[in-house]
């Protein structure tokens, strides 16, 4: 049993400068103080479609970026860093044993469809997604809910957790104080996260009327975050329509916000999913931004007069491999021959920006945990042959996935590397059967679902803990690494219950040690994505978590 230490809890109250958020910009403005032509549409070039207008339902980046700017959550991040401050709640703190959270929200805040925030709306939305049954109960429709606050109030798989929240009370009209079983290191950053951003009363009534169906890894998102309209949340900018034949979803200025208005009228985001044809569109005018630019790209356009800055390093890009999957890839020593085989320094030098690294861990030397004692694992073909044969895996043959159509912080050319990886796969000897696939939503629900042998697949940071980092995937069972080892697991418990910061990064040290000597997968890099903007426009603060606020963007 989990025992909350009186540290833990001793979570003071952040008492957070209104308007930090919306006044924190760092980006340089024209010096005259005069905005350009803000009728103008800022046109964005993201590398994938999002999965569904309620962030809710999502977990991945180019979900985020689009609903970041239409739902907001109780808390937030400093523009540029990691730092926690407030968002919906201007203060919040902890009870003494950390299993209390008690959120002072801002007055004045209206959601789009006009109705006003309340203790009792923020309640509402804690509740619908601890009530949530059928196929919202699938880990893909409720990731970041099962991997913060656990289970459902009636779960209806054994594999399912145990659920953490216990509930939420509305004291007053502008306080809403939740209650969790167990303290955890996912509190308070997990109140951060977009999946948990705060929508409107009558969008939550709406969507009691629209439900998900499907099993597996056929699964339908319900109508309602699949088309404007019903999805409403506090943000600079509401979304006005999703036009998925040409890949654009359009927001426009919310002029009721509570904090500065946005820089631009319209904001779209438009999917350009190769890399050059992104790059191509910025240089042709017909975008402003884009995400993701190919490192070889950076001095290119920053000597064309684009800006092209660079975000500090907060992610990891790594080899996932499914031991349920294969049975010989449940012998340490295949696992070792393939952490052997690959030159991941030849990825780092030819595939990623500069400053990326090759990873000797699963979280990158930017978060506290991150320890210098770890097994590393050499490019060593000859040695990997070596092991190979010690474990009678000689012919051993894998089902190797790579993601299409898209290309992510950590991984800026999926399909190139991942040929990298093969020629050295098969340069020792194991035969690597390609499987592409588009990746969303097939490729995140193939390989959550243990669907794949072997894959490629990377995490940025949703906040600065590293729990976020190591117990997105080691603190249990899943299909996605199918392994069991109690001995890690127990260790992950112990460091996720543990209030004193430093013991809990000693534990964090301890569990990367376990872990690369365990490899249940390969730690590629960890490298700083790069975005680009026009030289007309004042760019939004780029964020190491990749969570740009583009309220803050406007013409010269």
């Amino acid at each position: 049993m989990r025992i909350a230490r009186p540290r833990a809890a001793r979570i003071v109250a952040a008492v957070i400068a209104a308007g930090l958020v919306a006044t924190g910009c760092a980006s340089e403005r024209d010096d005259d103080g005069d905005s350009g032509d803000d009728s103008q549409p800022f046109v964005f070039g993201a590398a994938g479609d999002p999965a569904s207008l309620d962030p809710s339902l999502a977990s991945d980046g180019e979900t985020f970026r689009v609903t970041r700017q239409a739902f907001e959550t109780l808390l937030d991040h400093e523009p540029g860093g990691t730092e926690l401050v407030g968002g919906l709640a201007e203060e919040w703190s902890g009870n003494e044993t950390g299993t209390e959270w008690t959120f002072t929200l801002r007055e004045g805040v209206t959601f789009h469809d006009g109705a006003e925030l309340t203790g009792e709306v923020v309640c509402a939305n804690f509740d619908r997604w601890y009530n949530w049954s059928g196929t919202y109960q699938n880990t893909t429709m409720s990731y970041y809910w099962q991997t913060v606050f656990g289970g459902f109030a009636e779960n209806e798989s054994p594999e399912t957790p145990e659920p953490n929240y216990v509930g939420c009370t509305a004291p007053d009209e502008l306080t809403a104080v939740i209650e969790v079983a167990e303290p955890s290191a996912n509190y308070p950053g997990g109140f951060s996260l977009q999946a948990f951003s705060i929508h409107s009363p009558d969008s939550l009534e709406a969507y009691a009327e629209d439900e998900a169906s499907g099993e597996g890894e056929n699964l339908t998102f319900p109508g309602y975050s699949q088309e404007a309209g019903t999805a409403a949340g506090t943000g600079p900018f509401q979304i006005s329509e999703w036009n998925k034949g040409n890949g654009e979803v359009s927001l426009t200025r919310f002029d009721e916000y509570w904090g500065d208005a946005a820089g631009v009228q319209e904001l779209i985001f438009r999917t350009i999913p190769e890399e050059d044809a992104r790059r191509q569109a910025l240089q042709a005018g017909d975008i402003h931004g884009y995400d993701l630019v190919a490192p070889a790209d950076v001095a290119t356009l920053a000597g064309e007069g684009f800006q092209v800055p660079t975000r500090d390093v907060f992610n990891i890009l790594y080899l996932g491999i499914t031991q349920d999957s294969n049975e010989a890839l449940q012998q340490l020593e295949v696992r070792q021959a393939l952490a052997h085989a690959m030159d991941r320094e030849n990825i780092v030098s030819t595939q990623l920006p500069e400053g990326g690294v090759v990873a000797s861990q699963f979280m990158p030397d930017t978060v506290a945990g991150f320890s210098p004692d770890v097994t590393t694992y050499d490019y060593d073909p000859e040695r990997a042959q070596q092991l190979l044969a010690d474990a009678g895996a000689e012919d051993l043959a894998v089902d190797f996935c790579y993601p299409t159509e898209v290309t992510r912080p950590y991984m800026p050319a999926p399909a190139d590397i991942y040929e990298l990886l093969k020629a050295d796969l098969e340069a020792v000897g194991i035969t690597v059967n390609p499987v592409p696939l588009k990746w969303n939503p097939d490729y995140t629900e193939t390989t959550r679902d243990g669907g794949c042998n072997i894959y490629l697949l990377g995490w940025t940071g949703d906040f600065n803990d590293g729990y976020n980092f190591l117990g997105t995937w080691f603190a249990g069972y899943s299909k996605e690494w199918g392994f069991e080892n109690e001995e890690l697991f127990a260790l992950m418990d112990q460091a996720q219950a543990e209030p004193d910061e430093a013991a809990r990064v000693a534990i964090y040290e301890q569990i990367n040690e376990m872990v690369m000597e365990f490899l249940p997968g390969v730690p590629i890099s960890s490298s700083p994505p790069s975005i680009a903007f026009s030289a007309d426009v004042n760019p939004p603060t780029v964020s190491p978590l990749t969570q740009e606020n583009f309220a803050e963007v406007s013409f010269k």
